[in-house]
């Protein structure tokens, strides 16, 4: 579009009172810019003021008032660019005169002193116009093959629930199920936890009501027998090949890989994107898998609700229990089973098992926590199997050793009322063995709330395994992507399918499948079922948002997409491995074959790219490099000590809006630091940064979020992947006698805003030190 820009002035808030306004339009005149003030831009009249403008063809505004992060949606006019400047919370309020003194007319006049507020404010009227210059309007990505059907992996519980609400929701959505028969491990169930007053009385399972539900359905497709053989395609477009258990296809994806081809001739692990590379060279001569296939199903968005399998409780850390050599020593699935036939009886002879002792720990010194993949679950199953035991004989007796009891929420009344049970016993304890005791078995446990030993005669013994997610054992979704089958980096997770563990439940690390159900977590029906739900809604707005062209999240509704200039690409496939996403796939050559509506948006790629050929119509390479070199470098020749002047790169979802909080509460930094926000700190490209200091700025700082097993990062590997970036840096600034100090990053979260000022003020306080930069004033 032809651009006809605009700056706009607030001076409400304390923006008017504190900073030379007059001062402030005229470095937006002599960019050549239009400006106009007004004293309440956000309110009735002042919107209606920035309209006329619009009206009479302005279509790139810069409006210099609060934060982007409120009143979006006032400053939001069709067909308009609109760049938010923030003199409100980062220059106004988190730098007050009393701190900051402003200067008096004589020291204007003389010319030799700074306001550093005054200074601050018009460098940011300076960033956002030469941002303005090099950015467009986004226009949506089309897909030419658009379908709103929905595929459910897995037919128990949680996927029959989730296909039942999106066809509730007037889509389509086909079930596949590996096994016979729709109803998961619930069909094997006898009853479920209670949901409801008192909490004493245990249910019938929904199971059977639901496989009616879904076969009364016509929206609603099954395929029983099935697995998927490969996915590929993105979201509104996925091409699905589907084949029988076992059943050899040309699309088979051999992951996991043996053991014996994961490691290199040292014996050293590879890492996903090597097993991937394994993988093709092992599959030389076939098919290639990253080919769509026109004959596959098509589908908008995949609900993955595989499921869960028990733990293997084998080897000698579980030698003790008798599990495997005592055949009255089962785990608490098996128990379920033979539970759901009647009446319970040991599995050695079929004689009454009237005292049952059911095991939550290991036990025996070696671990003080509950078998893997355990969790709340597993308690209230065992409450409701020793229910069972009470139920099937009057004189039954249920004793429970724990470690750890989780009864969250109401559950917690189920729990009350079976220790009121005069049949129950529980203890917290340490399972020391397990024996043989003539016809039965004799269970010893130490350190208990009784403070002594404990021997415990019993019929039968339940060891409460745990519930392993099925993409422990298999990516389940085989996806044809180049980034491999399955969902890469999810092994801090105990192979769940979570994209991340705080934010953005449903989603994985593969945009468009959706995790529901025991896949995502340990969770009991009624949790798998309410969780299906909130998958449901998360792969209709998918479709929609697909067929729409904007993303789905966590930038939710962006229109732009990553934008390539092959002619320069060296197919050096940096971007292709760094995408946390897999939006990117890549051809022999190795060139990039971008996935528009897998993305995410977070322009990893284009910090990935060393010939930054990568970019997007509002936010690129130009846009925060312009606006780099837009900030004025005071040198000797202006001033005879000339303030610092530091760049400060910031993550928009943790670090500015906690610069923003921090603001709020009028928390006070120095004013010599310039703050550009960057999607993701996994974008910056490090020219910003040399550019930066080759201009004569001071020092560089990047804000984000925390990276490592426990991260934080909406875009999972962003502020890793910059760091590595960084140490890289770090050696071209020797090659150029700075020093390595200059630059640095460092973590905030979204809550860290009371350690802003320190964070800050600590870093220009090392650059202090180090002197101003040698390139100032050249």
């Amino acid at each position: 579009m032809d651009k006809k820009y605009g700056v706009y002035i607030c001076t409400g808030c304390g923006i008017g009172a504190s900073l030379d306004i007059d001062a402030l339009s005229e470095v937006a005149r002599e960019e050549g810019f239009p400006v106009k003030t007004h004293a309440f831009l956000c309110g009735k009249e002042g919107v209606e003021f920035l309209k006329a403008d619009v009206d009479q063809g302005i279509n790139s505004l810069a409006i210099a008032a609060c934060s982007r992060r409120v009143n979006f949606d006032v400053f939001s006019f069709d067909g308009c660019l609109v760049d938010r400047v923030n003199l409100r919370e980062q220059v106004v309020w988190s730098h007050p005169r009393d701190q900051f003194p402003a200067l008096t007319e004589e020291e204007k006049a003389e010319g030799t002193k700074f306001d550093r507020v005054q200074m601050m404010a018009e460098d940011s009227i300076r960033m956002s116009i030469a941002k303005l210059k090099q950015i467009k309007l986004p226009e949506p990505y089309k897909l030419d093959n658009y379908t709103s059907d929905v595929l459910v992996i897995g037919g128990g519980v949680t996927g029959m629930a989730a296909a039942l609400d999106v066809a509730k929701a007037g889509y389509k959505a086909t079930i596949i199920e590996k096994s016979g028969a729709l109803g998961g491990f619930a069909a094997q169930m006898r009853m479920q936890s209670p949901v409801a007053s008192p909490y004493e009385d245990l249910r019938t399972p929904v199971v059977a009501d639901l496989v009616k539900a879904v076969e009364a359905n016509a929206n609603i497709s099954v395929k029983t027998g099935t697995v998927v053989a490969r996915i590929a395609g993105q979201p509104g477009d996925f091409t699905v090949t589907l084949k029988n258990p076992g059943e050899k296809h040309p699309f088979d994806v051999p992951y996991p890989l043996p053991d014996e081809m994961k490691v290199d001739e040292s014996g050293k692990e590879l890492n996903a994107e090597q097993q991937f590379e394994v993988y093709k060279k092992y599959n030389e001569g076939k098919e290639d898998v990253l080919k769509f296939d026109p004959e596959g199903l098509k589908f908008g968005s995949v609900i993955l609700a595989a499921g869960w399998r028990p733990a293997k409780l084998e080897g000698e850390s579980f030698a003790h229990l008798g599990i495997g050599q005592i055949p009255d020593v089962v785990t608490n699935t098996e128990f379920e089973q033979i539970a759901a036939k009647g009446k319970i009886v040991r599995p050695s002879d079929g004689k009454e098992a009237k005292s049952v002792v059911f095991i939550q720990s290991p036990g025996k010194g070696e671990d003080d926590g509950d078998f893997s993949y355990c969790g709340s679950v597993t308690s209230i199953a065992t409450l409701k199997q020793a229910k069972y035991v009470r139920d099937d004989y009057s004189d039954g007796k249920a004793y429970i050793v724990y470690q750890h009891m989780r009864t969250p929420g109401l559950a917690e009344n189920f729990y009350k009322s079976m220790q009121q049970d005069p049949g129950i016993f529980m203890t917290k304890g340490e399972v020391i063995g397990v024996s043989r005791n003539g016809s039965g078995l004799m269970v010893e446990a130490d350190n208990t709330l009784l403070g002594e030993k404990l021997k415990i005669r019993a019929d039968m013994v339940v060891l409460a395994a745990g519930m392993v997610p099925a993409t422990a054992d298999d990516p389940v979704v085989n996806l044809a992507y180049r980034q491999g089958p399955g969902f890469r980096d999810n092994d801090i997770f105990d192979k769940y399918a979570d994209s991340n563990f705080i934010c953005f439940p449903y989603e994985t690390q593969r945009t468009g499948v959706y995790a529901a159900g025991s896949i995502r977590r340990a969770m009991t029906i009624e949790e798998s079922m309410e969780d299906a739900t909130g998958a449901a809604l998360k792969a209709i707005q998918c479709v929609e948002s697909s067929n729409r062209g904007v993303s789905v999240h966590p930038r939710s509704g962006d229109m732009t997409f990553p934008d390539f200039f092959f002619q320069r690409c060296t197919q050096c496939k940096r971007c292709t491995e760094e995408c946390p996403f897999g939006a990117l796939d890549d051809d022999e050559k190795g060139t990039p074959k971008p996935n528009p509506t897998r993305c995410r948006r977070c322009g990893t790629c284009m910090g990935a790219c060393p010939e930054r050929i990568i970019g997007f119509a509002d936010y690129n390479i130009n846009s925060i490099g312009s606006m780099v070199k837009s900030i004025q470098v005071p040198s000797e020749d202006d001033y005879e000590e000339p303030p610092l002047r530091i760049l400060a790169l910031v993550c928009e979802n943790d670090a500015y809006p906690a610069i923003d909080v921090a603001g709020m509460n009028r928390l006070s930094f120095s004013a010599d630091v310039r703050i550009i926000p960057v999607r993701c700190l996994g974008s910056v490209n490090v020219i910003w940064i040399k550019d930066a200091l080759s201009q004569g700025m001071d020092g560089a700082i990047l804000l984000g979020c925390k990276h490592g097993d426990d991260y934080q990062c909406h875009f999972v590997k962003g502020s890793e992947l910059a760091s590595i970036r960084m140490t890289k840096i770090g050696d071209a600034l020797k090659s150029l006698s700075l020093e390595q100090e200059r630059v640095t990053q460092k973590e905030v979260a979204i809550d860290d805003y009371l350690k802003i000022p320190e964070i800050i003020n600590s870093f220009v306080e090392e650059i202090e030190a180090l002197g101003p930069n040698p390139f100032k004033g050249f």
